[in-house]
């Protein structure tokens, strides 16, 4: 099996529990392919929960939850150091958290205070948690796919912008439509009949082996400053447009530079591609910007969301490429599933 065959079965053996999400399923692959973290936010019922447990199931990696409640402690998360005794002699052994995982569910991540918060950002940033002054390296493999309700605000505590910083990509779920919902109904029916399919696990190796094809999938110097003159759109509005100026208050961090560029290269190597294109980057751009952007207190007065900021950054930006503006949308309509993408 090549790494593009493992990472396809994953993507089928994951659409195959959650129907309809098939773009949201693709956001937590690519997460994982680009060596990041994810924040899905959408209301309950809709499957968050169940996908990263897919995702945990596809592949041989330890599977670890944390629910995040207000009367969490950092040591409930990181671990702490325990007394023991052993041959009459007292001595101090570090007892690792549950966030010694390969793929951590962070579930409603927003209601813990900010002490658990600022214990997150050591291990979401350099994959290492301090204790005691100790530092203990979490494994190669380590993705937190992190989810919050948009409308329970009640007894949460908003995430810090250095935090959300930390996330790859910041992917809402929606709705599914009326036919997917109907497979649904119908898949517990028939799990009512039939027992639950058992799969080999695809190996972690396959996951390090997908990464590395990645990071030579190429980008031009052409598209590499197109991904920084969007950045600096976001930085320098008025230098684009007035419309814009009045709209952001602070813009893109480089890390958001450095997401942009690793999506970009996952999405096109997902669809079978060498080389990074204009569609790849206008693809993945809103769930990079997304949780990066200030709106000013006027755009926030007039409720505009951050997606239609990005949606005019694009339209301002000059393509490299004779393209128009692709929405979201356009781009998964004519675009490849990864499931469609032939092995090379």
């Amino acid at each position: 099996m090549t790494p593009r065959e493992a990472i396809k079965t994953v993507f089928e053996r994951m659409n195959e529990e959650i129907i309809g999400q098939e773009r949201v399923i693709e956001r937590f692959i690519m997460a994982m392919l680009a060596d990041g973290n994810i924040l899905v936010e959408g209301l309950p019922g809709l499957a968050k929960t169940k996908a990263v447990h897919a995702m945990a199931e596809a592949i041989d990696a330890k599977f670890s939850r944390i629910q995040f409640t207000p009367d969490l402690e950092p040591s409930d998360v990181l671990g702490e150091e325990i007394l023991y005794e052993e041959n009459g002699k007292k001595a101090f052994k570090f007892h690792p958290g549950p966030i010694f995982g390969n793929i951590i569910l962070a579930d409603e991540i927003n209601r813990a205070p900010a002490k658990v918060q600022s214990a997150m950002l050591e291990a979401m940033e350099e994959k290492q948690v301090t204790v005691a002054g100790v530092t203990h390296k979490l494994p190669r493999l380590f993705v937190v796919l992190a989810t919050q309700n948009p409308l329970e605000q009640k007894g949460t505590y908003p995430l810090p912008e250095a935090q959300k910083d930390r996330f790859l990509m910041h992917v809402k779920i929606d709705y599914v439509n009326m036919e997917s919902e109907y497979k649904m109904i119908q898949k517990i029916l028939l799990n009512e009949k039939k027992n639950k399919k058992e799969w080999e696990r695809i190996p972690q190796d396959m996951v390090f082996a997908a990464r590395d094809e990645v990071t030579k999938v190429k980008i031009s110097e052409e598209m590499g400053k197109y991904i920084v003159e969007l950045v600096f759109a976001t930085r320098y509005p008025m230098r684009y447009s007035k419309q814009l100026g009045v709209m952001i208050e602070v813009g893109v961090s480089p890390r958001g530079s450095l997401a942009l560029t690793k999506c970009a290269q996952v999405h096109a190597w997902m669809r079978g591609r060498q080389e990074v294109t204009t569609k790849d980057i206008q693809a993945v751009i809103h769930d990079v910007f997304r949780h990066r952007l200030l709106k000013s207190e006027h755009t926030k007065f007039s409720g505009i969301h951050n997606d239609e900021i990005i949606d005019i950054i694009i339209q301002q930006v000059p393509a490299p490429a004779p393209e128009r503006f692709i929405r979201p949308s356009e781009v998964n309509k004519r675009e490849p599933k990864p499931s469609e993408v032939k092995h090379s």
